[in-house]
């Protein structure tokens, strides 16, 4: 006969209420934000402001119910910091558009926000288990490909925007496939490297102070290298390109600890890079522009010149430390200011200060993912939730890196902030796949109440 347990296992605690304090207080923040936008504008408090107040907090309010019934143990703090983040983005492009910035719309930013938390309540209502997801690995793998590929074999007409074939346009519809092509391929990547990881940890020899892996076992990693490639040459799209190659080499280091996987990776996408830069000329000339954005023959490029990036240069130039106050800047003057360069008017009028705010608001989102990521008991756990932190983190690096001028511009942005349909749905996808995970790691796992016998019985 076994021995009972002499005391019980300590229960995590779900914070519920610590969870709808901290989304009140995120929706207040936003509102005094908002508030601030008219004031410096128009002299006085909006006039929508009640109506945009309510709307957010019973969006968020329904988010937090769906939450509280189908993943009760998920991590609190996720779902107030992407609530605290998109409103700021809100305010963002509201204040846009009371600069009569063309295209910024708050409307229907907050309509894509109620849009987003649906998919959130659908994906945590019909996926009570994410490990049924490692069942569908090849066929998650094989519907990233096609999303992938479909804006590079339809016509321009029916898909470029700007120089970039990443769009499926029909009539006023238009949506951003790669964007839910990338939560895909991080589920194919999880199931694929959970089968793999031990042929990919240990096989290999030892060069110096590196395990170098088997020739023969490069194969993943040149073949989403070949992806990441075709993507830059043929859709145009540096961004995506480098999001999908450097969210596979970040999740194959977690499921190996293998560094030479990192170094492979660097060299392959810099020599690739490097080749295509070379072969075909509108990735050489992003590579140029990156170099010399004061050039006057990139400045005045209708499409595909500096003058954007230089724009975005000059705004967080005017914010400065503490910048020019919500409401008190010239962000209308940076093309794109409620889209992929969001960041930049959010520099100008929040300074270097309100800047590393933001940011801090993402590292503590990306955080509780890694947090997650190591709290998970079973590998396939592990792997997608590290993937999907990582996958956010690139991305706000790529962005912010972008507009900044520290890596050539791509035509990701901002999470949870930028104006889009597509970015925004495909986001809200990825925080419930987070709770979900997360809600797996922190339920307590059953205990046994009785031990008599050759019986047991658990409860949950």
């Amino acid at each position: 006969m076994s021995e009972v347990a002499a005391s019980p296992v300590l229960m995590p605690a779900k914070r519920r209420l610590a969870q709808l304090v901290m989304l009140a207080l995120a929706v207040l923040i936003v509102m005094g934000a908002y508030a601030n936008v008219g004031l410096a504008v128009d002299g006085r408090v909006p006039a929508g402001m009640l109506a945009y107040g309510l709307g957010l907090g019973g969006i968020m309010l329904v988010a937090y119910l769906v939450l509280a019934k189908f993943a009760p143990w998920a991590d609190p703090l996720i779902l107030p910091l992407v609530t605290l983040i998109n409103g700021l983005g809100l305010v963002m492009i509201y204040r846009l558009e009371s600069a009569k910035m063309p295209g910024a719309s708050a409307a229907s930013q907050i309509m894509w926000t109620g849009l987003g938390v649906v998919m959130f309540a659908v994906t945590l209502v019909v996926l009570r288990d994410h490990r049924m997801l490692q069942r569908l690995t090849y066929t998650a793998g094989a519907i990233g490909l096609v999303l992938l590929a479909i804006p590079a074999v339809l016509p321009g007409s029916l898909s470029e925007v700007q120089g970039a074939k990443i769009w499926i346009r029909i009539g006023g519809f238009s949506i951003q496939p790669g964007e839910f092509a990338k939560l895909a391929l991080v589920v194919f990547f999880a199931g694929y490297l959970v089968a793999k990881r031990d042929v990919l940890a240990l096989a290999g020899r030892r060069l110096l102070f590196i395990d170098l892996p088997r020739a023969r076992d490069l194969g993943p990693v040149l073949a989403t290298w070949g992806l990441s490639l075709l993507v830059l040459v043929f859709e145009k799209d540096l961004g995506t390109s480098l999001l999908l190659f450097g969210t596979f080499i970040a999740m194959i280091y977690i499921a190996t600890q293998r560094t030479s996987w990192v170094l492979i990776g660097l060299l392959l996408f810099v020599g690739g890079a490097y080749l295509a830069g070379l072969a075909f000329s509108h990735v050489g000339d992003r590579f140029e522009i990156w170099l010399n954005p004061g050039s006057a023959e990139f400045y005045d490029r209708e499409i595909g010149g500096s003058y954007q990036i230089m724009q975005g240069l000059f705004g967080f130039g005017a914010g400065g430390i503490l910048g020019t106050g919500l409401g008190q800047g010239h962000p209308e003057l940076i093309p794109l200011s409620f889209s992929d360069f969001i960041f930049a008017a959010t520099g100008e009028e929040l300074g270097l200060t309100g800047l590393m705010a933001l940011l801090m608001l993402y590292a503590l989102l990306v955080e509780r993912g890694l947090r997650t990521s190591l709290a998970a008991r079973d590998p396939f756990s592990k792997l997608l939730s590290g993937g999907l932190a990582f996958l956010l983190a690139w991305q706000v690096f790529i962005i912010v890196g972008g507009v900044t001028n520290l890596i050539p511009l791509t035509g990701l942005v901002t999470p949870f902030m930028s104006q889009g349909g597509s970015a925004l749905l495909a986001n809200w996808i990825l925080i419930a796949l987070l709770v979900r995970t997360s809600d797996a790691a922190r339920r307590p796992p059953p205990q046994a109440i009785q031990n008599e016998g050759l019986t047991q019985v658990f409860q949950r």
